[in-house]
């Protein structure tokens, strides 16, 4: 089986009962927001006296705001594509051919010059995506994604001290 076939499978394989299941567990995930005042309470910044304080900080930090590290990637996910409009453009021109090509269910594209098969329109798909994407720099856009959810949410986690009632816990 080629890497066409495979892509038109896997382009195929996406329904919509994914997406809700995928939706649903945003959602539970979301209900453990923590607010503002919380994330954000200043007085409970300091400086780790040492590196086995930054992991402990870190990982207590990473499990109890996780819903708050979650919107930080998503926002700066969103200003990474509203700050490169090609790449924006095409990822919707893949998704909608993709779309588009999956609504004829199978059958051949008559136009009135000529007719193409499925095969021939997620080849003339990708002959006009992957150059585009290239251009897009997708991996310069992710790559620097990665870097700023990871200085913002490590930062955060490692700089916030846990709170009093944790440290007691952990004595007895």
């Amino acid at each position: 089986m080629d890497k066409l076939t495979r892509f038109a499978q896997a382009a195929q394989n996406i329904n919509l009962e994914t997406v809700k299941a995928n939706a649903a567990e945003f959602q539970t995930k979301f209900q453990n927001l923590r607010p503002p005042q919380e994330f954000f309470d200043f007085k409970r910044f300091s400086k780790p006296a040492s590196f086995g304080e930054v992991q402990q900080r870190v990982t207590y930090n990473l499990g109890y705001f996780q819903a708050n590290y979650l919107i930080i990637v998503i926002t700066l996910s969103v200003y990474s594509l509203l700050t490169n409009l090609l790449l924006v453009f095409v990822i919707a021109f893949g998704v909608a051919g993709v779309y588009l090509i999956n609504r004829l269910k199978g059958e051949d594209l008559v136009l009135p010059f000529l007719t193409l098969n499925t095969q021939q329109l997620y080849t003339g798909l990708l002959v006009v995506t992957i150059p585009l994407g290239f251009l897009a720099s997708p991996l310069s856009t992710l790559l620097w994604l990665i870097g700023a959810s990871s200085v913002s949410v490590l930062s955060h986690a490692s700089f916030m001290e846990k709170p009093i009632e944790t440290v007691f816990e952990e004595e007895v």
